[in-house]
Protein backbone atom coordinates (compact mmCIF):
# COMPACT_ATOMS: atom_id res chain seq x y z
CA UNK A 1 0.00 0.00 0.00
CA UNK A 2 2.97 2.69 0.97
CA UNK A 3 4.70 1.30 -1.70
CA UNK A 4 1.99 1.99 -4.62
CA UNK A 5 1.47 5.46 -3.02
CA UNK A 6 5.32 5.96 -3.50
CA UNK A 7 4.99 4.62 -6.83
CA UNK A 8 2.32 7.32 -7.42
CA UNK A 9 3.99 10.25 -5.84
CA UNK A 10 7.33 9.43 -8.04
CA UNK A 11 5.10 9.48 -11.27
CA UNK A 12 3.53 12.74 -10.25
CA UNK A 13 6.99 13.85 -9.46
CA UNK A 14 8.25 12.88 -12.63
CA UNK A 15 4.42 14.44 -14.54
CA UNK A 16 5.58 17.36 -13.17
CA UNK A 17 8.55 17.15 -13.92
CA UNK A 18 7.85 16.92 -17.33
CA UNK A 19 5.30 19.82 -17.16
CA UNK A 20 8.26 21.79 -16.37
CA UNK A 21 10.23 20.72 -19.18
CA UNK A 22 7.02 21.53 -21.41
CA UNK A 23 7.58 24.76 -20.00
CA UNK A 24 10.88 24.99 -20.52
CA UNK A 25 10.08 24.06 -24.12
CA UNK A 26 7.43 26.81 -24.41
CA UNK A 27 10.20 29.31 -23.38
CA UNK A 28 12.01 27.91 -25.57
CA UNK A 29 9.08 28.39 -28.25
CA UNK A 30 9.01 31.92 -27.15
CA UNK A 31 13.04 32.63 -27.87
CA UNK A 32 12.53 31.26 -31.37
CA UNK A 33 9.76 33.42 -31.63
CA UNK A 34 11.35 36.55 -30.72
CA UNK A 35 14.31 35.87 -32.71
CA UNK A 36 12.57 35.61 -35.62
CA UNK A 37 10.91 38.31 -34.88
CA UNK A 38 13.76 40.47 -34.43
CA UNK A 39 15.20 39.14 -37.72
CA UNK A 40 12.37 39.86 -39.61
CA UNK A 41 13.00 43.72 -37.72
CA UNK A 42 16.71 43.91 -38.93
CA UNK A 43 15.70 42.70 -42.56
CA UNK A 44 12.97 45.10 -42.71
CA UNK A 45 14.69 48.46 -41.63
CA UNK A 46 18.71 47.61 -42.69
CA UNK A 47 18.03 47.13 -47.10
CA UNK A 48 20.85 45.52 -49.04
CA UNK A 49 23.31 47.60 -50.81
CA UNK A 50 21.80 47.75 -54.40
CA UNK A 51 18.41 48.51 -53.65
CA UNK A 52 19.80 51.98 -51.87
CA UNK A 53 21.81 52.76 -55.41
CA UNK A 54 18.97 52.73 -57.70
CA UNK A 55 16.23 53.99 -55.60
CA UNK A 56 18.94 57.27 -54.90
CA UNK A 57 19.97 57.35 -58.64
CA UNK A 58 15.94 57.10 -59.66
CA UNK A 59 15.25 59.62 -56.97
CA UNK A 60 18.82 62.24 -58.87
CA UNK A 61 17.19 61.93 -62.23
CA UNK A 62 13.90 62.75 -61.01
CA UNK A 63 15.62 65.74 -59.75
CA UNK A 64 17.46 66.52 -62.90
CA UNK A 65 14.28 66.26 -65.05
CA UNK A 66 12.51 68.30 -62.78
CA UNK A 67 15.40 70.83 -63.26
CA UNK A 68 14.79 70.50 -67.09
CA UNK A 69 11.39 70.90 -67.25
CA UNK A 70 11.57 74.02 -65.00
CA UNK A 71 14.29 75.68 -67.28
CA UNK A 72 11.82 75.03 -70.06
CA UNK A 73 8.70 76.34 -68.69
CA UNK A 74 10.97 79.04 -67.57
CA UNK A 75 11.67 79.65 -71.39
CA UNK A 76 8.40 79.25 -72.77
CA UNK A 77 6.63 81.30 -69.96
CA UNK A 78 9.60 84.33 -71.75
CA UNK A 79 9.06 83.68 -74.69
CA UNK A 80 4.98 84.05 -74.14
CA UNK A 81 5.44 87.01 -72.61
CA UNK A 82 8.03 87.89 -75.68
CA UNK A 83 5.33 87.12 -78.10
CA UNK A 84 2.32 88.82 -75.80
CA UNK A 85 4.68 92.18 -76.54
CA UNK A 86 4.86 91.35 -79.91
CA UNK A 87 1.21 91.08 -80.54
CA UNK A 88 0.54 94.36 -78.18
CA UNK A 89 2.77 96.30 -80.24
CA UNK A 90 1.59 94.77 -83.82
CA UNK A 91 -2.27 95.61 -82.37
CA UNK A 92 -1.22 99.10 -81.63
CA UNK A 93 0.22 99.38 -84.97
CA UNK A 94 -2.53 97.85 -86.75
CA UNK A 95 -4.84 100.09 -84.57
CA UNK A 96 -2.86 103.08 -86.37
CA UNK A 97 -2.83 101.91 -89.45
CA UNK A 98 -6.57 101.40 -89.46
CA UNK A 99 -7.06 104.95 -88.02
CA UNK A 100 -4.84 106.38 -91.55
CA UNK A 101 -6.94 104.16 -93.82
CA UNK A 102 -9.98 106.02 -92.34
CA UNK A 103 -8.39 109.29 -92.49
CA UNK A 104 -7.01 108.50 -96.36
CA UNK A 105 -10.35 107.52 -97.31
CA UNK A 106 -12.31 110.21 -95.49
CA UNK A 107 -9.71 112.46 -98.14
CA UNK A 108 -10.12 110.24 -100.98
CA UNK A 109 -13.29 111.93 -102.26
CA UNK A 110 -11.73 115.55 -102.56
CA UNK A 111 -8.51 113.61 -104.00
CA UNK A 112 -10.38 112.35 -106.91
CA UNK A 113 -11.73 115.41 -107.63
CA UNK A 114 -8.15 116.75 -108.11
CA UNK A 115 -7.44 114.34 -109.44
CA UNK A 116 -10.08 114.31 -112.35
CA UNK A 117 -8.70 118.27 -112.56
CA UNK A 118 -5.26 117.43 -113.41
CA UNK A 119 -5.92 115.22 -115.45
CA UNK A 120 -7.76 117.46 -117.63
CA UNK A 121 -5.33 119.96 -117.24
CA UNK A 122 -2.66 117.76 -118.34
CA UNK A 123 -4.52 116.73 -122.11
CA UNK A 124 -4.76 120.08 -122.40
CA UNK A 125 -1.08 120.86 -121.80
CA UNK A 126 -0.26 117.48 -124.02
CA UNK A 127 -2.30 118.90 -126.91
CA UNK A 128 -1.24 122.22 -126.98
CA UNK A 129 2.65 120.72 -126.57
CA UNK A 130 1.47 118.96 -129.87
CA UNK A 131 0.35 122.05 -132.00
CA UNK A 132 3.07 124.17 -130.77
CA UNK A 133 5.79 121.22 -131.98
CA UNK A 134 3.86 121.10 -135.49
CA UNK A 135 4.03 124.53 -135.51
CA UNK A 136 7.82 124.82 -134.74
CA UNK A 137 8.15 122.17 -136.91
CA UNK A 138 6.68 123.88 -140.31
CA UNK A 139 8.15 126.92 -139.16
CA UNK A 140 11.91 125.04 -139.02
CA UNK A 141 11.20 123.39 -142.67
CA UNK A 142 10.66 127.19 -144.40
CA UNK A 143 14.31 127.87 -142.68
CA UNK A 144 13.51 129.21 -139.00
CA UNK A 145 16.20 129.18 -136.50
CA UNK A 146 14.28 128.83 -132.75
CA UNK A 147 15.92 129.02 -129.45
CA UNK A 148 17.42 126.14 -128.34
CA UNK A 149 15.33 126.28 -125.08
CA UNK A 150 12.19 126.48 -125.99
CA UNK A 151 12.37 123.20 -128.30
CA UNK A 152 11.63 119.83 -127.57
CA UNK A 153 14.08 117.84 -130.71
CA UNK A 154 12.16 114.36 -129.37
CA UNK A 155 8.97 116.31 -130.54
CA UNK A 156 9.79 117.78 -133.36
CA UNK A 157 8.91 115.58 -136.97
CA UNK A 158 10.69 117.22 -139.76
CA UNK A 159 12.36 115.81 -142.97
CA UNK A 160 14.80 112.97 -142.09
CA UNK A 161 14.78 113.63 -138.74
CA UNK A 162 17.90 115.86 -138.31
CA UNK A 163 18.15 119.21 -136.43
CA UNK A 164 21.52 121.01 -136.32
CA UNK A 165 22.25 122.91 -132.94
CA UNK A 166 24.12 126.26 -133.62
CA UNK A 167 25.32 129.20 -131.48
CA UNK A 168 24.89 132.90 -133.14
CA UNK A 169 26.62 136.08 -132.62
CA UNK A 170 24.30 136.84 -129.68
CA UNK A 171 25.59 134.20 -127.70
CA UNK A 172 22.28 132.26 -127.53
CA UNK A 173 22.05 128.70 -128.86
CA UNK A 174 19.71 128.01 -131.81
CA UNK A 175 18.35 124.76 -133.48
CA UNK A 176 17.82 124.57 -137.36
CA UNK A 177 17.66 122.32 -140.24
CA UNK A 178 20.99 121.57 -141.45
CA UNK A 179 22.73 124.71 -143.39
CA UNK A 180 19.72 126.39 -143.31
CA UNK A 181 19.67 130.28 -143.20
CA UNK A 182 17.32 132.44 -141.28
CA UNK A 183 15.14 134.71 -143.66
CA UNK A 184 14.20 136.97 -140.57
CA UNK A 185 18.15 136.82 -139.44
CA UNK A 186 17.35 136.91 -135.92
CA UNK A 187 20.36 136.71 -133.45
CA UNK A 188 23.05 137.34 -135.96
CA UNK A 189 25.01 134.86 -138.02
CA UNK A 190 26.43 131.96 -136.73
CA UNK A 191 29.19 131.79 -134.22
CA UNK A 192 30.74 129.07 -135.60
CA UNK A 193 33.35 130.06 -137.82
CA UNK A 194 35.49 128.09 -140.50
CA UNK A 195 38.42 127.80 -138.68
CA UNK A 196 36.32 125.87 -135.66
CA UNK A 197 35.26 123.74 -138.08
CA UNK A 198 37.12 120.07 -138.30
CA UNK A 199 39.10 119.55 -141.80
CA UNK A 200 36.65 117.45 -142.95
CA UNK A 201 33.83 119.89 -142.66
CA UNK A 202 35.73 123.09 -143.81
CA UNK A 203 35.91 120.44 -147.46
CA UNK A 204 32.78 119.12 -147.26
CA UNK A 205 31.30 122.80 -147.65
CA UNK A 206 33.41 123.58 -150.98
CA UNK A 207 32.22 122.44 -154.40
CA UNK A 208 33.66 120.07 -156.46
CA UNK A 209 36.15 122.35 -158.59
CA UNK A 210 37.61 123.83 -155.15
CA UNK A 211 38.06 120.71 -153.68
CA UNK A 212 40.75 119.24 -156.17
CA UNK A 213 42.02 122.26 -156.31
CA UNK A 214 42.70 122.31 -152.41
CA UNK A 215 43.99 118.69 -152.35
CA UNK A 216 44.79 115.90 -154.81
CA UNK A 217 44.76 112.84 -153.43
CA UNK A 218 41.67 111.00 -154.02
CA UNK A 219 40.74 108.95 -150.27
CA UNK A 220 41.04 112.49 -148.95
CA UNK A 221 38.33 114.31 -151.78
CA UNK A 222 36.33 111.01 -151.05
CA UNK A 223 35.67 111.15 -147.80
CA UNK A 224 35.18 115.06 -147.54
CA UNK A 225 32.19 113.92 -150.06
CA UNK A 226 31.13 110.66 -148.07
CA UNK A 227 30.95 113.43 -144.81
CA UNK A 228 29.00 116.01 -147.01
CA UNK A 229 26.84 113.09 -148.37
CA UNK A 230 26.02 112.89 -144.62
CA UNK A 231 25.18 115.92 -143.56
CA UNK A 232 23.41 117.29 -147.16
CA UNK A 233 20.23 115.07 -148.09
CA UNK A 234 20.69 117.42 -151.72
CA UNK A 235 23.80 115.12 -152.16
CA UNK A 236 21.35 112.27 -152.55
CA UNK A 237 23.67 109.32 -152.57
CA UNK A 238 24.09 108.68 -149.09
CA UNK A 239 25.75 105.30 -147.60
CA UNK A 240 25.49 106.27 -144.52
CA UNK A 241 22.84 104.50 -141.86
CA UNK A 242 21.10 105.24 -138.57
CA UNK A 243 22.22 103.78 -135.82
CA UNK A 244 21.22 103.71 -131.88
CA UNK A 245 22.08 103.54 -128.32
CA UNK A 246 25.71 105.07 -128.66
CA UNK A 247 25.95 105.23 -132.27
CA UNK A 248 24.53 108.21 -134.29
CA UNK A 249 25.48 107.26 -137.91
CA UNK A 250 27.51 104.15 -139.45
CA UNK A 251 28.60 103.49 -142.31
CA UNK A 252 29.71 99.95 -143.48
CA UNK A 253 33.55 99.05 -145.74
CA UNK A 254 30.48 97.46 -148.02
CA UNK A 255 28.57 99.97 -148.55
CA UNK A 256 31.98 102.18 -148.36
CA UNK A 257 33.15 100.39 -151.45
CA UNK A 258 30.03 100.67 -153.94
CA UNK A 259 29.39 103.88 -153.30
CA UNK A 260 32.85 104.75 -154.48
CA UNK A 261 32.42 102.78 -157.32
CA UNK A 262 29.45 104.75 -157.77
CA UNK A 263 31.23 108.21 -157.58
CA UNK A 264 34.50 107.26 -159.31
CA UNK A 265 33.22 105.72 -162.48
CA UNK A 266 35.49 103.17 -164.52
CA UNK A 267 37.62 101.57 -161.22
CA UNK A 268 37.85 98.14 -160.83
CA UNK A 269 36.75 96.25 -157.62
CA UNK A 270 40.07 95.55 -156.29
CA UNK A 271 41.03 99.49 -156.89
CA UNK A 272 37.48 100.29 -155.04
CA UNK A 273 38.40 97.70 -151.66
CA UNK A 274 41.87 99.62 -151.31
CA UNK A 275 40.07 102.95 -151.78
CA UNK A 276 38.09 102.23 -149.23
CA UNK A 277 41.34 101.59 -146.54
CA UNK A 278 42.37 104.85 -147.97
CA UNK A 279 39.53 106.43 -146.94
CA UNK A 280 38.49 105.63 -144.05
CA UNK A 281 42.30 106.45 -142.74
CA UNK A 282 41.44 110.08 -144.28
CA UNK A 283 38.26 110.09 -142.48
CA UNK A 284 39.78 109.42 -139.10
CA UNK A 285 42.34 112.39 -139.94
CA UNK A 286 40.23 114.57 -141.53
CA UNK A 287 37.25 114.60 -138.62
CA UNK A 288 40.48 114.25 -136.27
CA UNK A 289 39.63 110.89 -134.72
CA UNK A 290 35.61 112.12 -133.23
CA UNK A 291 34.78 108.83 -135.57
CA UNK A 292 35.42 105.29 -134.79
CA UNK A 293 36.31 102.36 -136.43
CA UNK A 294 34.64 98.69 -135.20
CA UNK A 295 34.86 95.53 -136.50
CA UNK A 296 31.42 92.98 -136.67
CA UNK A 297 30.81 89.60 -137.58
CA UNK A 298 28.14 89.19 -140.67
CA UNK A 299 27.12 85.63 -142.28
CA UNK A 300 26.19 86.05 -146.05
CA UNK A 301 25.09 82.70 -147.84
CA UNK A 302 26.11 80.70 -145.03
CA UNK A 303 29.77 81.90 -144.52
CA UNK A 304 30.63 84.47 -141.77
CA UNK A 305 32.84 87.04 -142.51
CA UNK A 306 34.25 89.81 -140.44
CA UNK A 307 33.61 93.66 -141.79
CA UNK A 308 34.67 97.23 -140.84
CA UNK A 309 32.31 100.32 -140.03
CA UNK A 310 32.57 103.18 -139.78
CA UNK A 311 31.01 105.37 -136.72
CA UNK A 312 29.73 108.64 -135.41
CA UNK A 313 29.90 108.08 -131.63
CA UNK A 314 26.70 109.99 -130.02
CA UNK A 315 28.51 111.80 -128.02
CA UNK A 316 31.11 113.09 -130.76
CA UNK A 317 31.84 116.67 -130.22
CA UNK A 318 31.23 117.73 -133.61
CA UNK A 319 31.15 121.93 -134.80
CA UNK A 320 27.09 122.04 -135.45
CA UNK A 321 26.52 119.12 -133.08
CA UNK A 322 23.09 117.45 -134.39
CA UNK A 323 20.91 116.38 -131.99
Amino acid sequence: MSTNSEHATATDTDTGTDTNTSTVTGTDTDAKTATCTNTSTDTNTTPDEPTTHSLATELESLRNRLETLESTLEQKTARIEHLEQELDRTRAENERLESRVTELEETRAPNEAIEARLDAHEKKLAANKARVSELQARELEKGAHLLESHVDPSTIDVTDGRLERITKDDGAQYVRLPESDDPLERGGDVAVAHGDLLPVQQLARMDDEMRRATTSALPVRLAAHLWKARTDPSVGDNPWKQGCKNVREYVTASDMKHWIRRQESGISDTYAKKLVSRTIDALLDLSRNRLAIRRTSQRKNGLEYTERRVLLPADAAIPGERL
